[in-house]
């Protein structure tokens, strides 16, 4: 008895559902297509076709319409093709993504590296090889410290190496203003490096009076060291070393003070007919 009550509510279950999944089916069959997508209203917007790089002046191929829900369409987007034909990316634009004015250059700046160079900034080019370079990994978007050393009184021993400028940002590598996605080294005579008028000042008489280097830095690293600098004396051990003063609590930055020379040792003439020479005394 207990096993034919098993069974008789097994075959309504199975009955109850059959007869709801048929009804589903009925419905969605019976429903008129779109009519729920035709009830949000939409807008036409422009979108990346592809992947485009920073610099990319744009084309009627690089745009895609596609229909965007009205109420969520990102601010400042455009619906017009003529609005964004000639004109540079200053970012770089992912495929389906819509175009926003804060990626574009103006229609008058045109395209490549000139409207990526903020306002008040400029793009200026140094020679480098492989170890001014450091090895080709010296790329657009990496930032380096610029290293000079030359003589500010064309003395050999006054030649001094000092880091003049810290986190400047690399624009181009070449003629390259955007890494390749495996961001592989290449190697290249001329980098690109984005300073102020100032800046740009101190890389040219450092790299047309002397010499300069590129030391690469971590991306995350935001410090500014100061430095005194270092001449060939101090670094072989030769010479007085230069000692950090610290300032008082003015906020100023540390000072510099060269420790004086050691007073000579006496020394006394001695003449032997026509030759002279100097001894140095003995102290006790």
């Amino acid at each position: 008895m207990a096993r034919i009550r098993v069974f008789i509510v097994l075959a309504l279950a199975v009955a109850a559902g059959g007869t709801f999944a048929y009804g589903t089916y009925q419905y969605m069959q019976n429903a008129p297509k779109g009519s729920v997508a035709a009830s949000v209203p939409t807008s036409a917007v422009l979108v990346a076709a592809q992947d485009l790089q920073i610099g990319a002046s744009l084309r009627q191929e690089d745009l895609r319409a596609v229909q965007w829900p009205s109420n969520a369409v990102p601010a400042g987007a455009f619906g017009k093709p003529e609005d964004l034909i000639g004109r540079g990316l200053i970012m770089p634009v992912m495929a389906n993504e819509p175009f926003l004015p804060s990626k574009l250059a103006s229609k008058e700046a045109g395209a490549g590296l000139p409207p990526v160079i903020p306002e008040g900034s400029r793009a200026l080019s140094v020679r480098v090889n492989e170890v001014i370079g450091v090895a080709g990994y010296v790329l657009p978007g990496t930032r380096v410290d610029v290293v000079g050393t030359l003589s500010p009184t064309r003395d050999q021993i006054d030649v001094t190496s000092k880091v003049i400028l810290t986190n400047v940002l690399v624009l181009a590598a070449g003629t390259k203003i955007e890494q390749d996605e495996k961001n592989k080294p290449i190697q290249v005579t001329v980098v690109t490096l984005l300073v102020n008028p100032e800046e740009a000042e101190k890389v040219t008489l450092a790299s047309t009076e002397g010499k300069i280097q590129l030391a690469l830095r971590n991306p995350l690293d935001k410090t500014a060291p100061v430095t005194s600098g270092i001449k060939p004396a101090v670094l072989m051990g030769t010479g007085a070393p230069v000692k950090r003063v610290a300032s008082a609590s003015t906020g100023r930055r540390p000072q510099t003070q060269v420790a004086p020379a050691p007073a000579p040792a006496p020394t006394v003439e001695m003449i032997r007919g026509d030759k002279r020479s100097q001894e140095v005394v003995a102290q006790e």
